[in-house]
């Protein structure tokens, strides 16, 4: 028993520190000082900024109650241990399902970054490597895909276009759920593949690139201004499953961001005007991402810390001939089983990407 209650005593310890380095007492008293603001009458008379009030009481309260509930076993479960042993076998239970919880909250506590409990934006570009490239993309797709429909993400393909012989050229897919940006970050970079290529007649080995991009799908408007004048704006007919209308009219469009040369496409939407709008958000999450990122590369720079070279670095490595291995360069860990790491097991990757590269202290 003494063991069981030192091992409780010590999960209840590591939920308080959890706790400070969340801030959730800020957090709590950041409620009571907006909730006391609802009571004021005139707080109602801008019904869009009453209604982002609410919405940011409600995610500040998701953030609050695990922890709170949390605690709150663990102390019942001390409780019960000093009436005696009359219940150890199911407070034994109780204290290995706190454990299990303490895991898996404390890896979402490294997700404590702005828009790491965002949705995402998730795309992917066939590189180097020609139709061994774009069917290497189309693998990556179906792996993304499978980690979503594994994890409870909801996915959406907003725009996708297809190889000339196999596979595609890039995939744009919206990323609805919890943590969906925070968890996907670890995926962003060059990813190369190597195999023997079944395109190849004389059945040789070929190295194949894709990159993943990402950007956090944020639901509110976001400070990025777009001036019209900057755009040019393309529309063609939208290809794939999306009804008549979406088939048989020009309903797709595509941007270029003409200072940037960003090109957004959206192609899922029913109507012109929808798909227009929704390449816009895209848009405004691409720039948001790259002012992001110049802050982040400066903040770096002033800190002496080493700055990721981006999109250009390869990040992770499949390989399936002459042997089986996926290694994440940046982290060192590495899966002998690359088909379950294609079927979509990538937590293990994802974990180990944020216990080694996630500082709390460095968020916007």
């Amino acid at each position: 028993m003494e063991s069981l209650i030192s091992q409780l005593k010590q999960q209840r310890q590591k939920v308080n520190d959890l706790m400070r380095q969340l801030d959730i007492e800020g957090k709590i008293n950041q409620i009571a000082t907006l909730q006391e603001r609802t009571s004021d009458p005139a707080f109602w008379h801008d019904p869009t900024n009453a209604q982002k009030q609410m919405q940011h009481i409600a995610r500040l309260k998701d953030q609050i109650a695990p922890w709170q509930e949390l605690s709150q076993r663990i102390d019942d479960t001390l409780e019960l241990l000093t009436l005696g042993d009359d219940m150890w076998e199911e407070l034994s239970h109780e204290a290995q399902s706190i454990s299990q919880q303490l895991n898996v909250m404390s890896l979402q506590a490294l997700l404590s970054q702005k828009h790491d409990n965002d949705n995402a934006i998730l795309a992917i570009h066939a590189g180097a490597g020609g139709v061994d490239a774009q069917d290497w993309a189309e693998m990556l797709e179906r792996m993304y895909l499978r980690w979503m429909e594994q994890n409870g993400y909801k996915a959406e393909i907003i725009e996708r276009s297809e190889g000339e012989e196999a596979g595609i050229k890039s995939v744009t897919i919206s990323v609805k759920g919890k943590y969906a940006y925070g968890y996907l970050k670890s995926e962003r970079g060059v990813h190369r593949l190597v195999r023997l290529s079944p395109f190849d007649a004389a059945n040789r080995r070929h190295t194949s690139f894709a990159k993943v991009e990402l950007w956090p799908d944020i639901e509110e408007n976001i400070d990025i201004e777009v001036n019209e004048k900057d755009l040019r704006i393309d529309t063609y007919r939208a290809s794939g499953a999306g009804g008549q209308n979406v088939q048989k009219n020009d309903t797709a469009v595509r941007l270029t961001h003409l200072p940037t040369g960003i090109i957004v496409q959206c192609q899922n939407q029913r109507s012109q005007a929808q798909n227009r709008e929704r390449a816009l958000q895209i848009l405004k999450a691409k720039l948001y991402e790259i002012e992001r990122s110049k802050q982040d590369a400066e903040i770096a720079s002033l800190k002496g810390d080493n700055v990721d070279a981006g999109w250009g670095q390869q990040i992770r490595s499949y390989v399936l001939h002459p042997y089986q291995l996926v290694k994440d360069m940046r982290t060192g860990y590495e899966v002998g089983n690359a088909t379950a790491v294609l079927d979509g097991r990538l937590n293990d990757f994802m974990e180990s990407y944020l216990r080694a590269t996630i500082n709390p202290d460095k968020a916007l």
